[in-house]
C-alpha cells in the first residue's frame, strides 16, 4: 500500500518557528509542547514547619531572579538570555539551527501559597542550577502535642 503525506515534511519545523516568533513579540511562555509546564520546572511540597519549593533553571544569573510574595501568591521570575555568536561575526553568517529546545527569554511562574506561611521567613539559595526556596509557617500554624491529664 502506497503512503502519501499530506504536509511537507518541513510543517512541523514552520509550526515550531511560527511558535517561537509568536512568543518572542508576546514574551509568553512555552505551551504546545509544555502544556501547563514552564520554565523554570519546580517542585513543591510541604512539612509541618515550612513550604519547600525546588525550582530547576539552569544558565541563570542569581542576581537577576526576582521573588516576590504578596497577599498568599509567591512570583518568580527573570531572564535567561540566547547564547548566540556576536553579530557580524562569521561564525553567525554560517550558523544553521537544527533543534533549539533550551528556553530563552523571560519566564514568570506564580505559585498559590497556604494561608499560613510566613512573608517575612523566607530563605532562597542558588546552587548548580537549582533554587531551592524555603517558606516558613507561621508559630500558630504549628502542630503542637497538648498533654492530657
Amino acid at each position: 500500500m502506497l503512503y502519501r503525506s499530506f504536509f511537507d515534511r518541513d510543517v512541523f519545523r514552520e509550526l515550531d518557528r511560527l511558535q517561537s516568533d509568536i512568543q518572542q513579540a508576546l514574551g509568553a511562555m512555552p505551551s504546545i509542547r509544555g502544556g501547563t509546564r514552564g520554565f523554570p520546572a519546580l517542585n513543591l511540597g510541604t512539612t509541618p514547619r515550612s513550604v519547600e519549593l525546588v525550582v530547576f533553571a539552569p544558565g541563570l544569573d542569581p542576581g537577576k531572579i526576582d521573588l516576590q510574595i504578596d497577599r498568599g501568591v509567591l512570583t518568580i521570575a527573570g531572564e535567561r538570555s540566547v547564547e548566540r555568536p556576536a553579530a557580524g561575526s562569521q561564525d553567525e553568517a554560517r550558523r544553521s539551527v537544527h533543534i533549539d529546545e533550551r528556553f530563552a527569554g523571560r519566564f514568570r511562574r506564580v505559585v498559590s501559597l497556604p494561608d499560613d506561611v510566613d512573608a517575612s521567613n523566607v530563605k532562597a539559595d542558588y546552587r548548580d542550577g537549582v533554587l531551592h526556596i524555603s517558606i516558613a509557617r507561621q508559630e500558630a500554624a504549628q502542630p503542637r502535642r497538648i498533654e492530657v491529664h
